[in-house]
């Protein structure tokens, strides 16, 4: 039988299944008479987790780096979190719940509200909120689970989900793969099996009902299927497939170093995405020299107030001095999908054709000011490329860019230094935006297009949606004729086009985007080397030839 989930972790796992109970055990709701006293129990339960993840994030630095252990960070916060707090307090207070019901119950509310949301990075952090619940409540009841550290023979582990202290106490050495029911590619677990090189499979309906322990099956995370009861024949089949991907990762490596040129000669930069300082380690491993898409609202979505500017300036200094090469910080794209409750933007019926991006910005000049001041001081510590999202019209890059002058020339007068080599960009991720490139490009040195939101707002589909996710594709006929459109209009203007979506690492279309003409592919860092490897195999004027849109 073959079942289907979604591909998570590239690599083949074949062995014995082992299923991690999901603990069933209701949390008892106990009334309790002294509220001081619980809340104390909740305070010192809370200090204990602290040690707890303390020594997780230790673990984590030695196994998958510090940027992939800042996970751990992220729980210690959610742990102090005030609104978690505020809801559990007020649920010992009001309704004398003892702290473990409390903890239980304030959990489902702020993971109801992160599940929520649109966009499937913030979705997926209602499992950091299970799981760092998970663990106060094992510290208030006395009842942990057993670690997967303990493991003693090789398995592949089937379970409800894996939290991301789950995943990190695994015992590589007796992990061949995982399958969970719940959890999507931008889940913390799912991002650490990829830096792990753990084969994964996520999403599998009903996961613990199709297995049981010892039966022995084959897993292929990168198509996210799952074979069961396979025959010797299958077993040697797969068993192959293994030896094939671990060769293939070999022969990556060895891309260290070579260029990103066709075979006739043609160079494309491949530059990696990026959400905040910590991810250059990774980027430099995998052979980036620059980076094509800064997301800089994960600057401002850390913490519980706007960053300052002398904040946001380190954070770009510290990427700008670690890059050979260019590096594009897109400026706030907030609104829709990604919320900052601090700024207090009313909900709204359709958020992602609201008040979101450069509409926020131009709306509310001092915010961002402070964010172009932070920009142009640290110009001068590299090849700063500013880049605003979510342009519609001519009149909101010509906004922007006198927004960004005015900046500029209030620096100047106080005396601090600024670079006279920036860049100044835009994003096409409207239909709108790609409807008049050819005047866009008028108006700024480089476009970055942004394949997410321009398949969704182009095709009308809600990348979300389940029941219509056939019609979110990459490869429509409409959107690849945008994406030549805004090529061609950008040449004609002498102005290089960049892909920073998903697709930019979808090496089945890096030869269509070559015949284009595109000039940059960004990518997630894993995706470069494999990326490169695809531009060295192409030849572009044979691929120009047969392009056929």
């Amino acid at each position: 039988m073959i079942l289907d989930g979604i591909g998570a972790s590239s690599g083949v796992a074949i062995g014995k299944v082992f299923i991690k109970k999901q603990g069933t055990s209701k949390v008892p709701n106990t009334k309790i008479e002294n509220v001081e006293a619980e809340i104390k129990r909740f305070e010192e339960a809370k200090e204990e987790a602290l040690k707890e993840l303390q020594v997780l994030y230790t673990k984590a630095v030695e196994e998958v780096g510090e940027e992939h252990a800042g996970i751990f960070d992220v729980h210690q916060m959610l742990v102090q979190d005030l609104d978690l707090n505020d809801q559990v307090v007020n649920f010992i207070t009001e309704d004398k719940y003892n702290a473990a019901y409390a903890v239980s119950e304030a959990a489902v509310i702020i993971a109801a509200m992160f599940e929520s949301m649109d966009d499937p990075y913030l979705q997926e952090r209602a499992a950091d909120i299970r799981d760092i619940s998970k663990r106060l409540i094992g510290i208030l009841t006395g009842e942990k689970e057993v670690s997967l550290a303990d493991l003693q023979e090789p398995v592949i582990l089937v379970a409800k989900d894996l939290f991301p202290s789950d995943t990190i106490q695994m015992n590589k050495k007796f992990v061949l793969g995982f399958i969970t029911e719940d959890g999507g590619k931008m889940s913390h677990s799912a991002i650490l099996a990829r830096t792990m090189q753990i084969p994964a499979v996520v999403g599998l309906e009903n996961a613990l009902t199709k297995f049981n322990n010892d039966d022995i099956i084959i897993l292929d995370g990168k198509n996210g299927k799952v074979y069961t009861e396979p025959t010797e024949e299958m077993v040697a089949e797969w068993t192959l497939e293994q030896e094939k991907y671990r060769n293939y990762k070999e022969e990556l490596q060895k891309l260290i170093g070579t260029p990103n040129v066709t075979i006739d000669g043609v160079h494309i930069e491949v530059n990696a995405n990026i959400g905040s300082p910590d991810d250059i380690e990774n980027v430099l491993a995998n052979d980036a020299k620059g980076v094509g898409l800064f997301r800089s609202e994960f600057l401002y979505m850390d913490g519980k107030a706007l960053p300052t500017e002398e904040m946001q300036y380190e954070a770009y200094k510290k990427v700008l001095e670690a890059m050979e090469d260019r590096v594009i910080i897109r400026t706030l794209d907030v609104g829709g999908d990604k919320e900052l409750p601090y700024l207090n933007i009313p909900k709204e019926e359709n958020p992602f054709l609201g008040y979101r991006a450069i509409r926020v910005c131009l709306d509310q000049p001092e915010l961002f000011k402070t964010q172009l001041r932070a920009l142009l001081r640290a110009s001068v510590h590299g090849k700063l490329g500013i880049m605003f999202p979510m342009i519609a019209t001519v009149n909101e890059i010509k906004a922007a860019r006198k927004v960004l002058e005015e900046t500029k020339q209030e620096l100047l007068a106080e005396g601090i230094a600024v670079s006279e080599d920036i860049e100044v960009g835009m994003m096409i991720e409207t239909p709108a935006a790609a409807l008049v490139s050819d005047l866009l490009a008028k108006e700024v040195d480089f476009f970055s297009i942004g394949t997410n939101d321009l398949t969704q707002y182009t095709m009308a589909v809600d990348r979300m949606n389940a029941k219509i996710a056939h019609l979110y594709d990459t490869h429509n006929l409409a959107i690849l004729r945008s994406i030549k459109m805004v090529a061609d209009n950008a040449h004609k203007a002498g102005i290089w086009v960049g892909i920073c979506g998903e697709s930019a690492a979808d090496t089945t279309l890096t030869e269509t985007y070559l015949a284009m003409g595109i000039d940059e592919l960004s990518v997630s860092a894993p995706s470069v080397l494999e990326v490169r490897k695809k531009i060295q195999q192409v030849d572009t004027q044979k691929a120009k030839a047969s392009l056929n849109l």
